[in-house]
């Protein structure tokens, strides 16, 4: 897995593990440094895909715009909770989580991702 640096790849989500075909590959960007975690999605309207916040434990929507889901992810990309955040708030940071995922609200549970799941990231 590595570490990865800012910029554009897809997120791939398998809702199950006998590796068939993804349910969903979404648009991703990949928040890695300082300075591109701290922006995330602040000022945004919308959201195309998906941002991968790496590494983070916890999020906030302040100054945000629109509600957004958020999935918090452990250091092997399996997700271990999902919420949905309105604008104003801060989410409290998971201790297992090293990845924290953001989406405009409700998007996360259409392409399948959910607790359990593991998702993959190309960049």
């Amino acid at each position: 897995m590595g570490r990865w640096r800012d910029g554009r790849g897809r997120l791939i989500v398998r809702t199950d593990d006998s590796g068939a075909a993804p349910s969903a590959c979404v648009p991703l960007e990949i928040a890695a440094s300082y300075r591109a975690r701290t922006k995330g999605l602040l000022g945004r309207d919308a959201v195309d895909g998906a941002m991968l916040l790496s590494p983070a434990s916890g999020v906030h929507t302040f100054g945000m715009r629109i509600p957004v889901d958020v999935a918090y992810l452990d250091r092997r990309l399996r997700v271990i909770a999902v919420r949905t955040m309105p604008p104003g708030r801060l989410g409290l940071p998971r201790l297992r989580a090293r990845h924290v995922l953001e989406a405009e609200a409700g998007a996360m549970a259409g392409w399948g991702v959910r607790v359990g799941v593991r998702v993959a990231v190309e960049a």
